[in-house]
């Protein structure tokens, strides 16, 4: 089934796990991990609504340095 493992070995191996660690220990670990999948999960969600926001901020910074640009060529031909 699993690459020779047979479910009654996974089962008896699920039993002496618990008897080490105990249910509430398990339940713990459970949960922590449970939490720590929840946050990564939340910080790339959070990351992908950046990406935008940032690209645009670039967009318009390069924009306004064009026209800053465009400007100073236009003060110096009439300076001329």
């Amino acid at each position: 089934m699993f690459g020779g493992i047979s479910v009654w070995q996974l089962l008896i191996l699920l039993a002496i796990v618990v008897v080490i660690f105990g249910t509430k220990r398990l339940r713990n670990i459970g949960g922590d991990l449970g939490g720590a999948i929840k946050g990564f999960r939340k910080g790339m969600a959070e990351d992908e609504d950046k990406k935008p926001s940032e690209q645009l901020d670039a967009d318009d910074k390069a924009a306004s340095q064009q026209s800053v640009h465009e400007s100073t060529v236009a003060d110096a031909q009439k300076d001329k």
